[in-house]
């Protein structure tokens, strides 16, 4: 995997990676709508929106790998999540497998498992349960990856990310389970693009968090072996006084799951 493609290059995560890639690969393009810096040695950054399977295709000529961040990145209407993250995630897949792409890297969201009780801690074969139409779009690209792997032989690694902040760092209290690092999701994100042979996988994007809640047990092979932990913050973090309420402690997606929630707490297994 020596050319590698960023959608959403523009966003938190894509600046992260861009960052941290760079000088790894032989080519690091970096599509988004939004304005990018100017490319450094080693990148191109390209204007490319994910509803326009055409505006894709020519993004994707030449490229080994595609690291799909671009969408939606939290709860907002149907109409928006449906563009973005459904339609738009196909027509990601769908040029990358008319470019003759080898691998797609699919940012998802812990979000599509965010109904599971917090007292369990999950792998990567749970059920999926999402919080949000946000985390359902999320669930969405996860069955496209496994599609796109089984019918079509694209190798597809699903990385459930965690709680990545810009700033690098846990600001409440549910980061102190689910928080990642900018140097691990860069670890993670490498791991994904150069390990030399899967199918299909699902990994969770988190650092090694004294609470964490999410096993990477079955996808040990990737060698990804996170450096940090939230726990250094522990103490600011319970000291701001900002706590989550014991409905939001009860699931893995935290808030998420209260917003619009007008269902029995009860009723959720």
């Amino acid at each position: 995997m020596k050319r590698i493609l960023i959608t959403g290059a523009a966003g938190h995560i894509g600046r992260a990676l861009r960052k941290g890639l760079q000088g790894h690969y032989e080519l690091i393009r970096l599509a988004d709508v939004a304005s990018q810096a100017p490319a450094a040695a080693g990148e191109e950054v390209v204007t490319a929106d994910i509803t326009d399977i055409e505006q894709l295709a020519q993004a994707m000529q030449g490229i080994d790998c595609v690291v799909h961040l671009a969408g939606i990145p939290d709860e907002d209407t149907w109409d928006r999540i449906r563009r973005l993250n459904i339609e738009g995630c196909y027509n990601v897949f769908e040029a990358a497998r008319m470019a003759g792409v080898k691998r797609v890297i699919f940012a998802s969201s812990n979000h599509a498992v965010g109904f599971h009780r917090r007292d369990r801690m999950i792998d990567n074969e749970v059920m999926p349960r999402p919080d949000s139409r946000y985390g359902l779009s999320k669930v969405f690209g996860e069955a496209l990856g496994r599609l796109y792997a089984d019918k079509y032989g694209l190798s597809v690694a699903c990385l459930r990310i965690g709680s990545f902040r810009p700033d690098d760092q846990p600001t409440v209290e549910r980061h102190l389970f689910s928080w990642i690092s900018h140097r691990d999701m860069v670890q993670l994100t490498r791991r994904a693009i150069d390990a030399p042979k899967y199918h299909f996988l699902i990994a969770y994007g988190v650092s090694a968090n004294a609470r964490n809640r999410w096993d990477n047990a079955n996808v040990r092979f990737l060698g990804y072996v996170p450096e940090d932990d939230a726990e250094r913050y522990g103490d600011s973090v319970l000291e701001s006084g900002v706590h989550e309420d014991e409905r939001e402690a009860l699931f893995h997606g935290g808030f998420g799951c209260l917003v619009e929630f007008s269902g029995r707490l009860e009723d959720i297994d």
